[in-house]
């Protein structure tokens, strides 16, 4: 008999881990995905690709001709395990990870 661990390991960024417990090998929690690298907090704008989301995040950008800031956004794919329930407009954190796929190299960390 295969016991289930329902406790989330520590993945060494301060954040509290989720209540629900997942099989998903590319949760950062109950997976063996390590994080590294940037963690950038952004709004859930997409939530239509299979456990994936798109987040946006607004920055402002200086323009020295002008002397004045502008508002500019991007876009991050990111893989959202299954423990990590989110719907678009949630305020979420991301962190780097290895390349899952051609395009999504953040994990969901974490539901603010």
């Amino acid at each position: 008999m295969v016991e289930k661990n329902n406790e989330a390991r520590n993945i060494g960024v301060n954040v509290k881990p989720p209540t629900i417990s997942c099989d998903d090998k590319y949760c950062p929690f109950h997976g063996t995905l390590p994080v590294r690298g940037q963690i950038i907090t952004g709004v859930v704008s997409s939530v239509k690709m299979k456990n994936s989301i798109v987040v946006k995040r607004e920055y402002m950008n200086y323009v020295p001709k002008f002397e004045r800031y502008e508002k500019r956004t991007s876009k991050y794919s990111a893989h959202c395990p299954p423990c990590i329930k989110v719907e678009t407009g949630d305020r979420v954190r991301i962190a780097e990870c290895r390349p899952l796929s051609k395009t999504i190299s953040f994990v969901t960390i974490e539901k603010i």
